[in-house]
């Protein structure tokens, strides 16, 4: 392959140690923040690589040293026996150094990337159309366990692994407070459309941070579990969950916060297959005014990033505009539980 990308893909295969003939690196990703390719050879298995963008490119705090924690949620998910997920074969967070031994590619310096394994099967989200209903919810309550049993891996301490927003905390209250305080600094700086003002948006969830209290352990939270990043392998009527991918966002803190991916704009807590899945395998889902609080909390901060994210990546006009339809409902709707009378204090 002798194209730019070849080019960058030979690249790093080289600085991984990774010999083989390369017939084929397809780009796997569309308005991602990390570039995706599905790499294949002549004779050995297909690889995963994942590239970091250009250190200058616009991005959201939290995005920083984004492959770390991708690399941290597989090593440490994996082995737990949670579901099948990524093998992660090569990190590298220095990306090339300038003058490396053959010439640096355009493009390439200072790019860190991962290589992975390559999982079986297709998107759930490119399946949709052809899963009936009696094979979703068994597929949905198999995900519940698998999630419980990620939710049963413990870090160090609350926080994104890189530490891009803030050192790791103790305190689950302090961390996610330096993770919104970073995102609306995001929102700030790159002024998406937004369906109330940024500060009483803020301001709402400064006030509901009084939940957070609650959350003791920090677990392995992957934050992006819609149905794009879970594969399925297998015959119509009888497929599989085989593969559990793109960990980037993944940080460690409240099981709870897995939710709102798991249903985007819908209620994950009230599927009662997700749930059954998720308890059957040692999962709890308190049903009080602290859960529901943080809850919200964690759909503002994850509905925020969506809205936020659509100006550095540049989205055309009609794909914001979509993401507007879709976002701002859920949004509000998660404002007005914060915006609710509490007994909470503060």
């Amino acid at each position: 392959m002798r194209d730019e990308t070849g080019r960058l893909v030979r690249h790093h295969l080289d600085r991984a140690g990774v010999d083989g003939e390369v017939t084929d690196a397809r780009a796997m990703s569309h308005n991602g923040y990390n570039d995706l390719y599905r790499v294949t050879f002549t004779a050995r298995p297909p690889l995963m690589l994942k590239v970091a963008p250009p250190a200058d490119l616009p991005c959201l705090r939290y995005e920083t040293d984004l492959l770390r924690g991708e690399a941290v949620y597989y090593r440490a998910v994996g082995p737990s026996g949670a579901g099948p997920m990524p093998t992660v074969l090569h990190q590298d967070d220095a990306g090339a150094a300038p003058g490396a031994q053959g010439g640096t590619p355009p493009g390439a310096q200072g790019r860190a990337f991962l290589l992975m394994s390559v999982l079986p099967g297709e998107s759930w989200a490119s399946l949709a159309d052809e899963v009936e209903e009696r094979e979703r919810r068994a597929l949905r309550t198999r995900l519940g366990g698998i999630v419980a049993r990620a939710h049963t891996v413990t870090g160090p301490a609350f926080g994104y692994p890189a530490e891009s927003v803030a050192p790791l905390d103790a305190s689950w209250r302090q961390a996610f407070t330096a993770m919104t305080r970073a995102l609306v600094a995001d929102a700030q700086r790159f002024g998406p459309r937004l369906p109330r003002p940024l500060p009483d948006i803020e301001a709402l969830m400064a006030a509901g941070s009084w939940a957070l209290e609650e959350v003791t352990v920090p677990v392995a939270v992957h934050f992006d579990l819609w149905e794009g990043n879970v594969l399925l392998q297998g015959a119509p009527g009888a497929r599989r969950v085989s593969g559990i991918v793109d960990g980037e966002r993944m940080f460690w803190g409240d099981p709870l916060a897995d939710l709102p991916s798991l249903r985007l704009f819908d209620r994950a807590e009230d599927d009662p297959h997700f749930t059954a899945g998720y308890r059957a395998a040692g999962g709890t889902i308190p049903d009080d005014e602290a859960a529901r609080t943080r809850l919200a909390l964690y759909r503002c901060y994850l509905y925020l990033i969506m809205l936020t994210e659509t100006v550095p990546r540049r989205f055309t006009p009609l794909e914001a505009a979509r993401t507007r339809t879709l976002v701002y409902p859920a949004l509000e709707a998660a404002l007005n539980v914060l915006a609710a009378p509490s007994g909470g204090g503060a």
